[in-house]
């Protein structure tokens, strides 16, 4: 038993932490003792050496000591005070007088404003909630279908996962050792696409099935003309500027992703001293759930070096290597079997835990097949997105679950009954875009410049096209010195080593 254990550590300890999982330990606590347990039966079998866990408290405080992860507490407390001070409220409101004569006039303005939302709070929840307690009812009200209602809320909210400032592009490019920036800016394009064929899944539902998604009543359309205008300029300028600063100031290198967190929250304090609803309890509540998400995510941070250390000391990057790079299909055989992993992964883990657990074991795999990095945390960002839509499991269902009604009632405008949503009508209506979100998938894998059109990676040298000839000296005497007086002008290296050196 003991040779069997020695010559598996690698995946008995995989199995081990999937086993701790499916029994509800939480994922900090389930990495680091699946680590700390093995590594002492390594110890004991002698195949690991006590000094070996001397390298943790240096890991540990390499992690307290990252800069990058600072953007994770500034973009959390930035989303949180905007939803909290009535920006979303403000657009929804806005956005939908403006769609309101169109069919599924409320339904783009949710995914317009959840794109929006994306790129100012960065957090699924806040804006999942947000949308449902303001949209839901108003949909409800002028006959939405419950299941299309329910899943444009939720697929709308998790565009906040992959439209930069996202939580989980900081992570990704984190466990990836590569620039958030470089991130950001690959997974722009893609969310915009992502967004638009939301929309077009709504206008091909209005042609197909119209009741559906009815226009608004004139009567429901109070702001028009001047007052329409006005409102669009004080609701839809402050959110813009306040994206240029964050997002424009990170792509065009004049500021950090760190540094652009830290000018989206003062920039969201300021806003809501604008609407004169900042106050102490804002603050406090603020503060209170920005402190507890940035812990679980530096405990799951701590629990995975952990994990990753003895894992790695027992070869088990080895064992992941040799068992993908061997799979049939190259670079698209593993390409399908990893996004095929990472979808039914996301039934059970949501995407802090698959980026920490599962993408270091990941991105060298994906290295040595030559696969760019930014490019693969963004295909993994978008597949990672569907764990949120994910019946019977996805956290914007919950989300969604918690603001809908329960019970049928009276709307207090129209003295309409209001049937309830149940259950199973959220789940239904996700199908659908968990199917766009897979389209997306398979539109980054193949059209690859969605993600490098948004890189600036400069002018390449194809060096294998590169004809460098070797210029032939007599036997007798020694070659002069490259580079020297003595080398003839036209020696046909000195192009290309211009070439090279960028001259």
């Amino acid at each position: 038993m003991a040779e069997m254990l020695a010559a598996n550590m690698a995946p008995f300890m995989f199995a081990a932490l999937v086993f701790f999982l499916l029994l509800g330990f939480p994922v900090a606590f389930a990495l680091a003792a699946n680590g700390l347990m093995f590594g002492l039966i390594g110890v004991e079998l002698g195949l690991l050496t006590p000094a070996l866990f001397q390298a943790l408290p240096e890991r540990v405080f390499g992690i307290m000591r990252n800069d990058t992860l600072l953007a994770i507490p500034f973009f959390t407390f930035m989303g949180l005070i905007l939803e909290r001070s009535g920006m979303a409220e403000d657009l929804l409101d806005t956005i939908g007088q403006l769609f309101g004569p169109l069919r599924g006039g409320l339904a783009y303005a949710v995914i317009f404003v959840g794109a929006l939302l994306a790129a100012t709070t960065g957090v699924v929840a806040a804006s999942v909630i947000s949308m449902g307690l303001i949209s839901l009812p108003i949909m409800l009200r002028y006959g939405y279908d419950r299941r299309l209602a329910s899943g444009v809320i939720a697929a709308s909210g998790t565009l906040a996962q992959i439209i930069p400032p996202s939580l989980v592009l900081i992570v990704l490019a984190d466990q990836l050792g590569r620039s958030v920036g470089d991130m950001y800016a690959g997974a722009l394009v893609p969310g915009l696409v992502l967004t638009g064929l939301y929309a077009g899944y709504i206008l091909i539902m209005t042609i197909v099935r119209p009741e559906f998604a009815p226009a608004l009543p004139p009567e429901a359309r109070s702001l028009r003309g001047f007052k329409l205008l006005l409102r669009v300029l004080t609701s839809l300028v402050p959110p813009l500027v306040l994206i240029f600063l964050v997002l424009g100031t990170i792509f065009l290198g004049i500021a950090t992703p760190t540094e652009g967190g830290a000018m989206g929250a003062a920039g969201a304090i300021l806003l809501a001293l604008a609407k004169r609803k900042l106050g102490l309890g804002l603050l406090r509540q603020a503060m209170d759930t920005t402190a507890k998400l940035s812990s679980f995510v530096i405990f799951i941070l701590i629990g995975s070096t952990v994990f990753g250390l003895v894992f790695r000391a027992v070869n088990g990057d080895l064992w992941v290597e040799h068992l993908l790079t061997n799979l049939p299909g190259g670079e698209l055989g593993f390409l399908i079997v990893v996004n095929l992993m990472v979808f039914v992964l996301a039934f059970f883990l949501d995407f802090f835990e698959l980026a920490f657990i599962i993408v270091p074991l990941l991105g060298p795999v994906a290295e040595k097949l030559g696969i760019d990095l930014i490019w693969f945390g963004v295909l993994l960002g978008v597949n990672m997105q569907t764990s949120f839509m994910h019946p019977p499991f996805g956290f914007a269902l919950f989300f969604l679950r918690s603001v809908a009604p329960r019970e049928d009632y009276k709307d207090k405008i129209t003295g309409r009954i209001i049937a309830k949503i149940t259950t199973g009508q959220i789940y239904w209506g996700a199908v659908p875009f968990v199917i766009i979100q897979l389209i997306m998938v398979a539109l980054v894998i193949a059209f690859p410049d969605l993600v490098f059109s948004g890189l600036d990676r400069g002018e390449k040298i194809d060096l294998d096209k590169v004809k460098i000839e070797i210029p032939q000296f007599d036997t007798n005497e020694p070659p002069p010195p490259f580079g020297t007086p003595d080398q003839p002008a036209d020696d046909p290296n000195a192009d290309i080593m211009k070439q090279l050196q960028g001259k």
